[in-house]
């Protein structure tokens, strides 16, 4: 993986890019379906409304609008940027032969980016969860309804940040390196010393169908993964600023 040293500290630079991509493809797909709305939408005005209202639903699945509504911002954004980052990684990969470096895959196959994400929602609900119920009721929720529980409620609040960053991290991950794999064993009937234009096809034929296959399920892998990030966000949300 291309690194970068900055005073000391490493970053990921393929994930860097890769994120820097994935924000300008959401802001160049909100910026063309939003400048010019119309009561009688478009496609893309239509679709990006979907998503709105899809994001309402799920919040609303889980807490009362009232409290859930001013969520909604953060319940699209990432809906779509887990999405589109999911998505970057499925039609190809880009890296350097000699070093190995990839440079364009999905970011959310880093495991730095997906605890990332994972962290930063689960603090939030602790800081909405101080705002909205004041710092007395947010402590009061650990101890509630029994005091015995407040060691497996911390243990809770760790295993949700792990779980949450490590589901989408091993997803995608996997999703990569089977693609990989598969496209290596199709291609490696090219190496063969004096194979024909048959075996070339053959080999072309091995990996092009299981490819097709797979990259058509890692669609539906990176679309499910979307769609349970932001519902266990809300879930979690849901846990911090409602008394249950």
């Amino acid at each position: 993986m291309a690194k970068w040293e900055i005073y000391g500290l490493t970053f990921h630079a393929s994930t860097i890019l890769m994120s820097f991509v994935a924000s300008l493809i959401i802001f160049l797909l909100f910026f063309i379906g939003t400048r010019n709305l119309s009561v009688r939408p478009g496609k893309l005005q239509n679709f990006l409304e979907w998503s709105v209202d899809f994001c309402r639903n799920i919040i609303k699945a889980n807490m009362s609008w009232d409290v859930g509504g001013r969520f909604i911002a953060l319940a699209v954004t990432l809906l779509f940027y887990v999405f589109v980052s999911n998505m970057l990684g499925i039609p190809f990969e880009i890296y350097n032969k000699e070093t190995h470096e990839v440079w364009w895959k999905s970011p959310t196959s880093d495991p730095a980016l997906a605890l990332s994400l994972s962290v930063f929602v689960v603090l939030l609900t602790h800081v909405y969860g101080i705002r909205i119920n004041g710092l007395n009721g947010y402590l009061k929720g650990y101890v509630t309804p029994v005091w015995v529980l407040l060691p497996f409620k911390i243990i809770e609040e760790i295993a949700n940040m792990l779980t949450l960053g490590m589901r989408l991290f091993g997803n995608i991950y996997a999703k990569e390196i089977l693609m990989i794999l598969i496209v290596t064993f199709g291609v490696s009937g090219f190496g063969i010393e004096g194979a024909g234009p048959l075996m070339y096809i053959l080999s072309a034929v091995t990996s092009l169908v299981p490819l097709i296959i797979w990259q058509a399920f890692s669609i539906f892998i990176g679309s499910l993964q979307a769609y349970i990030f932001v519902m266990l966000a809300m879930v979690y949300m849901s846990h911090k600023v409602e008394a249950h």
